[in-house]
């Protein structure tokens, strides 16, 4: 906006003096603030259809497998809760979720318009399936046809198969709740890092410090996250954490 208000400023003081000064500076702020209005208006316009997609793929994914669990509707309801979705929110929300799973649900149009929107921000894309691969493993269960679907949903969002075996190890991680040490954790551990299990500590001292700044919530936001997946990207950064913790305790660090 200052910028705008200094450019016409000085356009208008060329021309017309210290009263073209004063004018110049006038429609530079007038054209910055409609402009910052169409952005603002467009981002929460992004921001909406990023949100009603989430959900509406959500309720096909936990129709995958015939039926839809209690387990899965208290983590749809839980992540209602978690985003502070209240009133029209909220019911927009529900209503994604069962259109999701009409059997008229057209999945891959609606993978297409989330790669449209995510296009430039593959961590948003990560979040995305994060969120998908959470309802479907509400039952403590998955599903051949509900792998099969996340797989479909991984790709049609531009997700490649290493980013959803990074995705499941959180899953993993975050059911664990602890530090533990069993072989499988420690394996989920270095899968959440996207590092091999005999990379040196630099390297993946270098992956943790990379994954915590790509998917800190505040950068999130400036690339277009919901505020309301302000938590979403909190516990994806709290996994992130555990799994390097607990591959040096492994190593004795």
């Amino acid at each position: 906006m200052l910028f705008l208000i200094i450019l016409f400023g000085l356009i208008g003081l060329a021309f017309g003096g210290p009263i073209g000064l004063l004018v110049g500076g006038g429609l530079g702020w007038w054209l910055a603030r409609r402009i910052s209005r169409r952005l603002n208006a467009a981002r929460t316009q992004i921001q909406e259809g990023f949100l009603e997609s989430i959900f509406s793929v959500m309720g096909c994914l936990c129709q995958a497998d015939g039926k839809v669990t209690d387990g899965e509707l208290g983590v749809a309801e839980k992540l209602f809760d978690q985003m502070r979705l209240q009133g029209e929110q909220r019911a927009k929300a529900r209503a994604a979720f069962e259109r999701g799973r009409a059997d008229d649900f057209n999945l891959d149009a609606e993978l297409a318009n989330v790669n449209r929107l995510t296009q430039r921000q593959p961590i948003l894309r990560q979040v995305f399936l994060q969120v998908q691969l959470t309802a479907i493993a509400a039952d403590g269960v998955l599903h051949p046809e509900e792998h099969e679907m996340i797989l479909r949903v991984a790709r049609g969002v531009g997700c490649s198969d290493a980013e959803v075996q990074q995705i499941e190890a959180m899953l993993h991680g975050a059911a664990a709740n602890s530090q533990g040490s069993s072989e499988e954790a420690l394996k989920d551990a270095y899968r959440v890092l996207g590092v091999s299990e005999d990379a040196n500590d630099a390297d993946i001292k270098k992956a943790y410090r990379r994954l915590m700044s790509q998917n800190h919530p505040d950068k999130l936001a400036g690339k277009g996250l919901p505020e309301s997946m302000r938590e979403v990207a909190q516990a994806r950064t709290s996994e992130i954490g555990n799994a390097y913790e607990r591959i040096r305790s492994a190593r004795g660090q």
